[in-house]
């Protein structure tokens, strides 16, 4: 029987956490094993956590490439979904997330994200969310774009993948706590197909709303631009925290 885990990095994030661990909660079915991987929280990110009886794992290093490394070696699931505390995920994911991933030609999946908030959706920031999927590895990997179909999914998509495949490639690029997702896309491609649902996952718009909607999507862009250029430790610099 396959197994599937979600593995969820957190970094202080007591204000979102309770509504993250309450999506999880009406996941039907329910996931085989959730792992909240704590990076060294200082609010009550770990107590929420406990009070919901969920596991938590206390990672060795803060950042999420070093977090993500850290839970999957200790899941015990066969398919492994990252998925971020400021998205909630569509009630049948898991169900759907195996069905992908009966397809030994998929490498990698995800959803597509709507950003929202208590506004409603941000249907600019989304659609450019999903735009970028495709223009950044057509501009700046275009030998797997075109030859391999490979397309960039990010840390908002809720991304799932193969373990084994995960472990083969060495995981998360440690040096990058900002665009990991999207260097791993790069090293998955070589298994096999890259998929992005017509599904969504919600995902909080929480920087949007924090830096403004112009802003944020000069963040976006450049820090995609950074990346796109070979940029790796510096990324997080561009790339204000907010909580």
């Amino acid at each position: 029987m396959v197994r599937l885990s979600i593995i969820m990095p957190v970094y202080n994030e007591e204000a979102i956490l309770p509504e993250a661990i309450a999506a999880l909660q009406e996941l039907e079915p329910a996931p085989d094993e959730v792992l909240i991987i704590d990076g060294q929280s200082s609010d009550d990110s770990i107590k929420i956590a406990q009070e919901a009886g969920l596991q938590i794992l206390l990672a060795p290093k803060r950042g999420r490439a070093s977090q993500i490394n850290y839970g999957v070696a200790k899941a015990s699931g066969d398919i492994i979904c990252i998925l971020h505390a400021d998205s909630m995920l569509p009630v049948d994911a898991v169900a759907v997330m195996k069905n992908v991933m009966a397809d030994k030609h998929m490498a990698l999946a995800g959803f597509t994200p709507r950003i929202a908030g208590s506004n409603g959706t941000r249907w600019g920031s989304s659609i450019h969310n999903w735009l970028k999927t495709w223009y950044t590895p057509m501009l700046f990997r275009p030998r797997l774009f075109f030859f391999h179909g490979v397309r960039l999914l990010y840390g908002d998509h809720a991304m799932f993948f193969r373990r084994q495949n995960f472990l083969e490639v060495g995981g998360c690029d440690e040096r990058v706590n900002v665009m990991e997702e999207a260097d791993l896309c790069i090293k998955l491609a070589r298994f096999g197909k890259t998929k992005i649902l017509n599904r969504w996952v919600w995902t909080s718009d929480r920087r949007i709303t924090a830096w403004g909607r112009w802003r944020a999507n000069y963040i976006y862009l450049k820090v995609g631009l950074m990346w796109a250029f070979g940029a790796r430790e510096r990324l997080a610099d561009h790339y204000p925290d907010i909580r």
